[in-house]
Order: structure tokens, then C-alpha cells, then sequence
């Protein structure tokens, strides 16, 4: 593999699941040598970051992919946004992902792993599965995760989450659209990945 895949992340729970799901998804990956994740503290911080480590980045080799949660904008108009601003900077091949609306739509779309995650079965029932079968259509799933998690906290929830996520099994069309982003980018190259 040439070069490494940089995360631009808008929030370190982001972190904190990419760190330990990343390797699941390709065996072998190690944080710093394959991938690095660089968590932000909010939009408007990842925002004003874009173009100053965009341009300011010297290593060879290395591609970038920025994560961002939609949190209801406009997906069209705030990806033309980012992409104006890594186009700017000299990076128009950077990739975008927007997760919607919230990382834990991400969850309530494999109610599986999340149930097994908290030991809490009862997440994962058909009336959940049915309840849940558009996760990115909820405005606020960080409270639905909340009402079927009662303990759940962002980063030990993200954490323990890492170990369970299935990507193909998950509902998510975000996820989706993240997963087969990060694998095209990492087949061209030249790595190959599991398919967890």
C-alpha cells in the first residue's frame, strides 16, 4: 500500500469508533502506518481546519477523507461546500463523506451489534428492525440510541460499538456510502480489506 488514508473527522467519537473498526474492515491496518484519524471539536472546528491541513500536508503518498454529520443541511449544497474548500486547497480528490444525520444513525442501523454491544436484547426486536429501517431518515438517532441504551455514552459507546459493527448488515445508506468510498479509495491503493 502506498501512502496513508487520513480521516478529517468533525467529532473524536468519530475517532474512537474508525480507530478500532478501520482494522476489522482491513486486516492488518495499523493506526499511523495505514490510517490516521484526526478528530475535531464540532463542524465549524473541521470547517476552518480543511484548508489549513490540506495544504499544509507534505506527505506523499497520503489521500484524504473528510466526515462530517449532516445534522439536517442541505447534503448537496454542504458537500459542493467541501469540496470548494478542498478543491482550494489543492485537493480535489479528497473524499466526503456525510453521515446522517448522526453517527449513531450508524447504529440504529445494525440493531444486531447494538444489542449485542450493551447486552441489551431488547434493541433488536422486529418492531425495533421495522421502527428503524430508514436510520438515516431520524433527526435526532443520538436520542433513539439513548431510549434503547439507557448507559450509552458517545465515546465508550463508539468504543464498544467498533467491536460489533457489521457494515453488511447495516441499514445505514451513509455507512454504506462511507465503507465503499473508504474501499475504492484504499483498492486504488493498493489494498485489499475483509468484507466485516
Amino acid at each position: 500500500m502506498q501512502g496513508r488514508i487520513i480521516f478529517l473527522l468533525e467529532e473524536p467519537s468519530m475517532r474512537v469508533l474508525l480507530d478500532d473498526w478501520l482494522p476489522r474492515l482491513f486486516p492488518g491496518w495499523v493506526d499511523g502506518q495505514h490510517f490516521q484519524c484526526v478528530p475535531h471539536e464540532g463542524k465549524s472546528d473541521l470547517d476552518r481546519s480543511i484548508p489549513r491541513k490540506l495544504a499544509a500536508w507534505r506527505i506523499p503518498g497520503d489521500r484524504f477523507v473528510i466526515v462530517r454529520d449532516n445534522d439536517n443541511a442541505h447534503c448537496i449544497d454542504l458537500k459542493a461546500k467541501l469540496q470548494a474548500l478542498c478543491a482550494q486547497s489543492g485537493r480535489p480528490e479528497t473524499l466526503i463523506r456525510l453521515v446522517c444525520q448522526e453517527l449513531e444513525s450508524w447504529y440504529l442501523g445494525d440493531l444486531a451489534a447494538l444489542a449485542a454491544a450493551f447486552d441489551q436484547p431488547k434493541a433488536d426486536t422486529p418492531a425495533h428492525r421495522k421502527r428503524f429501517a430508514h436510520p438515516d431518515d431520524w433527526q435526532k438517532p443520538s436520542v433513539e440510541v439513548k431510549r434503547l441504551v439507557p448507559a450509552f455514552q458517545k465515546n465508550s459507546g463508539a468504543r464498544t460499538m467498533a467491536q460489533h459493527l457489521n457494515s453488511g448488515n447495516n441499514h445505514s445508506k451513509s455507512l454504506q456510502v462511507f465503507v465503499a468510498g473508504v474501499r475504492h479509495m484504499a483498492a486504488g491503493m493498493g489494498y485489499q480489506e475483509s468484507l466485516n
